[in-house]
């Protein structure tokens, strides 16, 4: 790995790209205990979240209300000393409300449009309960999501890098939501669920949160750190064995199609993408720096297999008939895919 001149050290000199890997793995443990303060429990949900930030892929959090989603993202961002804005979804929300819109000012030369940049402007924004406004404003952070820029009055506004949307989902109460459309779902690089939490932990939230002040988290990275993650996180080598593997799990989910298994052909309506198997190597590469490796393992891949398909993979009626979960389909697919 290339040596970036670009980067200082705290001291103000180059930091080579093995420096920066070690000092992520020296942080690891750091980043638990400052998570820590604030969070208890969730480890794997933690662990998926921090590669999507590696590995500069957006993130759907799919969790029922009171699980701490939003303290979550906030205390990652602080972490990594990220601009943090949040975006509670509405029935009422227009896209101007989070992109931004162009207003009449008076200046000294006379009254102009300008451009008022909306919450979206920021490293990490947290899209709260996506699914409670309605598509036209869904669509909104597709174009920031895809190109990160924002498009007003014919012109580009580039966003701040690093750029992450994390938007979360109530599953429960689904009167009155609007299901996010495939393409922008297909976006998302995981969809991450969160579960209610061990009784222990539970015991533990309880008597933090009626005992005292919250205590501060510490940043330990930067934005720029994070940037240069993401270009570590590309040089990970992976086997064209693997990078098949991956393909194959993505086109196993297609029904109707050669090969596809009858599992598939009876329980789902649409399989997943390309983007499929582009995020499980993306990922994957990320596991491997996160856990200190130089190569991607097979292992990486199954552990990252159901958050990537789980929202690319949509089941039909009969499998809700028949019981069926997603992740019931999943598993199944890597059981039929050898690696």
């Amino acid at each position: 790995m290339n040596q970036d001149p670009t980067s200082p050290t705290q001291h103000g000199s180059p930091e080579t790209d093995s420096a920066l890997v070690e000092r992520l793995l020296t942080g690891r443990s750091l980043i638990e205990t400052e998570l820590g303060k604030a969070i208890v429990g969730q480890r794997e949900v933690i662990e998926q979240i921090m590669l999507s930030l590696l590995a500069g892929g957006h993130c759907l959090i799919t969790g029922a209300p009171g699980l701490a989603k939003t303290l979550l993202v906030k205390s990652i961002s602080q972490i990594f000393d990220l601009h943090f804005q949040r975006i509670q979804f509405t029935p009422d929300l227009m896209p101007a409300d989070i992109t931004g819109t162009e207003i009449l000012q008076d200046s000294g030369a006379g009254r102009r449009m300008t451009f008022v940049p909306g919450p979206i402007f920021a490293n990490m924004v947290l899209a709260d309960e996506i699914n409670r406004t309605p598509p036209k404003t869904q669509a909104a952070l597709l174009e920031a999501m895809q190109e990160h820029q924002v498009t007003a009055m014919g012109i580009r506004h580039p966003l701040a890098e690093p750029f992450f949307v994390l938007a979360t989902q109530n599953p429960i109460e689904m009167e009155g939501t609007y299901p996010l459309p495939e393409a922008q779902l297909d976006r998302f690089m995981f969809n991450v669920v969160m579960k209610y939490l061990p009784e222990a932990d539970e015991v533990e939230v309880v008597r933090r949160t009626t005992s005292g002040r919250p205590v501060k988290i510490e940043p330990l990275f930067t934005g720029a750190d994070v940037q240069r993650f993401h270009q570590l996180v590309q040089q990970v080598p992976v086997t064209t064995e693997l990078i098949t593997y991956a393909v194959r799990l993505a086109v196993a989910s297609r029904p109707r199609q050669p090969g596809t298994p009858d599992f598939v052909n009876n329980w789902v309506s649409w399989g997943a993408g390309t983007r499929a198997g582009q995020s499980l190597i993306l990922a994957a590469k990320a596991r491997a720096l996160f856990h200190g490796r130089v190569h991607v393992k097979l292992e990486d891949i199954q552990f990252l297999a159901a958050p990537v398909l789980r929202h690319r993979v949509l089941l039909n009626y009969r499998a809700e008939a028949d019981g069926i979960r997603i992740d019931d389909v999943i598993q199944k697919l890597m059981d039929h895919v050898k690696a």
